[in-house]
């Protein structure tokens, strides 16, 4: 399918901000430059900012002082006295609760406050999120998945120039919560506009988002492209619930279907084996590879029921103060990188060091389309 496409925007739809909140006892204090395209994840523990921040940039609550522009437009400036309120910022916000009308039929939904130009596009938004079937049916018989998809597509069909989306997932059992999860993927990679998602939760972030933003007590600890950002030693305690994970990214060369395999081609030296997808050859699969499902041998072990076993160089190693007895290590892949998590016997045991060539052996590897 094509991208979703949106009327021109601004040559650089570039989200700025500079902000001041004191909200009682909590103080908001943020400064930020986010990328134009893609998903900017704020990820942080509850309390940290992440809605309130949300809600300053969508003008549902004005700062104690502040700058915010989109593109070459200030949404906010109060030393200049300028507020541009919510239904003229031109930004789609997806919340909690599908807070859909519940007198008007999903189609009725969708359609209200929607734009001109984006009638033209209805049925792709409609066919992209999967609610066709849905569309003469009442709010109050949908599921919250399906409601949620609905108030999605709502809010893409306004025209936004940025979509904001505040934990969408919460509340939804295993399933319906897997199932939305798929459907915002594919929505995310085929929109063209910026989308900024919130939430605390790691595979949620890890598999939509490309840059992330780490907030700890009101303030941003750390702003960057995910993968480097996973890297980090510095944050393992911040990104504790990432469970000190690695995000590759290859190209599906081939299937073995008699024992359900997909190989993963990293590059052109590189290779990785996982559990048989459906994904069409030539597509691509961003991989998550958790620190614990890493084991190192000083040479390819044979008779192992590893499938896959990769060359790497430890560049980097930490013993952290919160684990004295836990060693993590960053491993070079070609030009990717990995991390690993060892105890301190089996590093002083196998006498590793920085610099020596090793074989990751890897466990297990979950993924998601990209």
């Amino acid at each position: 399918m094509a991208n979703v496409t949106t009327t021109p925007q601004a040559s650089d739809p570039r989200l700025k901000l500079q902000v001041e909140q004191q909200l009682g006892d909590f103080h908001l204090s943020v400064a930020l430059n986010l990328p134009a395209t893609g998903v900017s994840g704020f990820f942080g523990p509850s309390g940290s900012g992440k809605t309130s921040l949300l809600r300053l940039i969508a003008g549902l609550e004005r700062p104690k002082q502040g700058v915010i522009t989109l593109g070459e437009q200030t949404l906010l400036d109060t030393r200049q006295g300028i507020f541009v309120p919510p239904h003229r910022r031109r930004i789609g916000v997806v919340f909690q609760e599908a807070r859909l009308f519940p007198h008007y039929r999903v189609r009725g939904n969708l359609t209200y406050g929607m734009r001109k130009p984006a009638a033209q596009r209805f049925a792709e938004i409609v066919e992209l999120l999967g609610i066709e079937a849905l569309l003469e049916r009442m709010p109050g018989t949908l599921s919250g998945g399906e409601a949620r998809r609905v108030a999605i597509g709502r809010a893409l069909l306004s025209e936004p120039q940025l979509l904001l989306m505040d934990e969408p997932l919460t509340g939804l059992d295993g399933a319906r919560k897997e199932e939305l999860l798929r459907y915002i993927t594919r929505l995310t990679q085929q929109v063209d506009i910026p989308v900024i998602y919130v939430s605390h939760d790691a595979e949620e972030i890890t598999a939509i988002a490309d840059h992330l933003v780490v907030m700890k007590a009101g303030q941003v600890r750390a702003s960057d492209k995910l993968g480097a950002l996973l890297q980090r030693f510095d944050l393992t305690h911040e990104l504790g619930g990432f469970d000190a994970a690695s995000l590759l990214q290859g190209e599906v060369v081939a299937h073995e279907t008699a024992y359900g395999l997909t190989h993963l081609a990293l590059d052109d030296n590189y290779q990785l084996v996982l559990p048989g997808t459906s994904a069409p050859i030539g597509s691509h699969l961003r991989v998550r590879i958790l620190a614990r499902d890493i084991a190192l041998a000083l040479t390819p072990p044979a008779n192992t029921s590893y499938r896959n076993q990769l060359s790497a160089t430890i560049t980097d190693f930490i013993t952290l103060p919160e684990a004295p007895y836990t060693v993590e290590l960053r491993l070079s892949i070609g030009r990717f990188f990995l991390r690993a998590r060892l105890t301190r016997k089996s590093w002083d045991e196998m006498g590793l060091a920085k610099g020596m060539q090793v074989t990751a052996l890897i466990r297990s590897v979950s993924f998601t389309a990209c």
